[in-house]
Parts: C-alpha cells; sequence; structure tokens
C-alpha cells in the first residue's frame, strides 16, 4: 500500500522520536521508521502507528553509513510519496568532561549528531524534490549556545554545527524545500546515561522541570504542517526557558 503523505523519522522507534512518529501519524501522515538496532522498540512504535490507523514502516539504517541511507530514502520511496523528513538519530555515549572521554566515543557521537544529519539531508533533498517537494525537521539541542561544559562539549558542538547546516540548506534548498531545526532541553527519555539526569537538571530551568518528548513532537508537526509554510531556516527552542 503505497501513501501520499509519507514521512520519514530517523531513529523513530524510541524517546522523542517515538512521540514524533505517533504525533505525525495522528496528523494523519504514515511513516517511515529508521532504527539502527532496536527493531524491538520500532516494531512496537510502528505497531501503534497501525493501530491510529496508518501505515509504517521499519527499515534498518545506520545514518553514518552513505550506502544505508540510499537505501532507506529507496525504501521510502517505494512506500509512497515522501513529504518530510526528520532528522531525530542521535548519540551521546561519552558523557563527562572532555579530556577525560574516550576518543572513540567521542568520534561516534559527532558522527552520529552531525554527519549522520548530512548524509541524511543530501539524499533527502532528491527523494523530497522527486516527490515535488517537502520539508526538512533537524533536532539539534539547547547544547548547541549553552556548550554542555563538564557533561559532552562535543556533542554540544556537533549540534551546533546541525544548526549551522539548517540555516544553509535552508537557503541552498529554497523554495521547493523548507528546511527548519528544533531545539529540545534535558527531556525525559531513556537518551540520558543518568537516568535522573533530567530531575538534577530541573532546578537551574526557568519553567522549573524537564521537558516531555510529546512537547518536541508539537514542535516538529507543526514546523511539517502546511501551518508553517512561510518559515525556513528556524529554530525552534523548545528548553523551558534554557
Amino acid at each position: 500500500m503505497s501513501s501520499s503523505n509519507l514521512i520519514v523519522v530517523t531513529g523513530g522507534g524510541r524517546g522523542i522520536g517515538r512521540s514524533i512518529s505517533l504525533r505525525l501519524a495522528r496528523a494523519e501522515s504514515d511513516i517511515v521508521l529508521s532504527y539502527r538496532s532496536n527493531v524491538e522498540a520500532a516494531e512496537a512504535t510502528a505497531h501503534e502507528i497501525r493501530a491510529l490507523g496508518r501505515s509504517a514502516w521499519c527499515v534498518r539504517a545506520d545514518t553514518t553509513d552513505e550506502r544505508s541511507v540510499v537505501d532507506l530514502y529507496a525504501a521510502a520511496e517505494s512506500f509512497g510519496r515522501v513529504t518530510g523528513v526528520v532528522n531525530n538519530a542521535g548519540a551521546a555515549t561519552a558523557v563527562g568532561p572532555l579530556e577525560h572521554n574516550d576518543i572513540a566515543a567521542i568520534h561516534r557521537d559527532v558522527d552520529v549528531n552531525l554527519f549522520g544529519v548530512i548524509v541524511s539531508s543530501k539524499y533527502a533533498a532528491g527523494t523530497l524534490r522527486r516527490s515535488g517537494g517537502g520539508s526538512i525537521v533537524n533536532i539539534s539541542s539547547a547544547a548547541a549556545t549553552l556548550g554542555g561544559p563538564g557533561t559532552y562539549v562535543h556533542y554540544a558542538a556537533a549540534k551546533a554545527g546541525v544548526d549551522a547546516l539548517t540555516i544553509g540548506l535552508s537557503k541552498e534548498l529554497a523554495p521547493d524545500i523548507r528546511v527548519n531545526t528544533v531545539s529540545p532541553g534535558t527531556i525525559w527519555t531513556e537518551f540520558h546515561q543518568d537516568p535522573e539526569r533530567p530531575a538534577k537538571v530541573a532546578p537551574t530551568v526557568p519553567l522549573g522541570r524537564a521537558g516531555h518528548s510529546d512537547e518536541i513532537a508539537g514542535a516538529v508537526a507543526w514546523l511539517l504542517s502546511p501551518e508553517a509554510s512561510y518559515v525556513t531556516g528556524a529554530n525552534i527552542r523548545v528548553a523551558g526557558g534554557l
């Protein structure tokens, strides 16, 4: 079965990606969820999407591997007309002061958080053009401007690169393709190595709490919607005031 409104969500099975996928399904989109290793989470999210009356496909893809990304978009185009892409896949495996972190873990984090978004965007552009245009939303982080000191400065630097990529691509791909960013603050998901980190960060947040993944999903859904048809190159910060 093919879809006339299909959105690719990288890392769409868990955490913020799961909430984005479900929110878009409720907005009457069909979803291609990519996952790198956790097929069970991806299939569980796909099952939830189908229960909403929408179609969902799970495609294994490593966004840092060009061949894998090419195959992801080829699969997506075979399912329907791709109108949107959410570059959500991310990682923060190296945590702590930079001088104490393992170089291989730092390299992997930068690859996933920046290079993976670049690779996905490169091939998303052609897919969206063949569909008659569309929208890309990159998931960045408030860390891009806060710096992530003592925790993951390399992650913050990679996300700052995503912010710059959004600005450049929004101009390069206009007017056919809109490119925007959503920058979450600390969100309650399994992303954190310390599961209590959101609670520990909460006192530093002007709104007094960590955020929830559904609050990120709402911003993404709006940017992909016709209501945001005059928005490109924007960065919506959903970070409780940080």
